[in-house]
Order: C-alpha cells, then structure tokens, then sequence
C-alpha cells in the first residue's frame, strides 16, 4: 500500500490527535451548526477494522449509517467526507469489533461556513 505523499487522509492522521475506542465502545462527538462537512479516519495497528459511523440530527435520529470493515486498518484505513447540513449534528463511531481489537478515530470539522451567524441562528446542542 502507498502511505506515503499528500492527500486528505495523510493530512487528518499528521495533523490531528487520534482517539482510542475499545472493541465494543462507543465514541460520540457534536458539531456546531457552522460545520458543513465532517472528515473521519478509522485505522488500526494492522489488525482488523470493524466498525460502524452514524450521523444523527437530534437524539437518537440516524440520518446516515456506514458500516465499514477491512481486514488491516493499518494497511487500509477507512477515510470518509460526510456532509453535516443543519443543526444539532453528532457523528457516533461503534466499535463493533470485540475488546482485542480497539480502532483510532480522526474526527474533525472539514467545511466551514464561516458566514453563517452562529448569534442569530442558534448555536446548537451544548454539550456539558
């Protein structure tokens, strides 16, 4: 596999702290409503990736679901643009795998609105 040289995948993982999930753990982040398109990289250590990314637009409402799998994460990562219109939008990755097998999630924001006024429009879930 080339892992080496540009491109928007290579520039996530160089550029952004991965997070840990444990086979059968969940990860959960928000957005806020400025965020156009979300950008996620799901890789392992080489073993098997098996997981599933859901967007969802209120509570517990999917508005899309993906499963992935590949036999090397390492060799093979999972790299997705997901597009995020609205408010209120979490991206939830499930770790469908069991706990020997963890993955590390990439999470970020890749399309901003920066002209959308957040002050006038709401500016979403909070978190606390």
């Amino acid at each position: 596999a080339d892992n080496q040289g540009p491109g928007p995948a290579r520039a996530l993982a160089a550029n952004s702290k991965p997070r840990t999930v444990q086979g059968g753990a969940v990860y959960t982040t928000p957005f806020a409503p400025n965020v156009m398109s979300v950008q996620i990289m799901l890789n392992t250590d080489g073993r098997p990736l098996n997981a599933r990314i859901e967007l969802l637009q209120g509570p517990n409402n999917n508005k899309q679901v993906m499963e992935v799998y590949c036999e090397d994460g390492m060799d093979r990562p999972f790299y997705v643009v997901v597009e995020t219109p609205g408010d209120g939008n979490v991206v939830r990755i499930v770790n469908t795998a069991t706990l020997e097998y963890p993955l590390s999630a990439h999470v970020e924001a890749f399309v901003i609105d920066n002209n959308r006024n957040l002050a006038t429009q709401g500016a979403g879930l909070r978190w606390s």
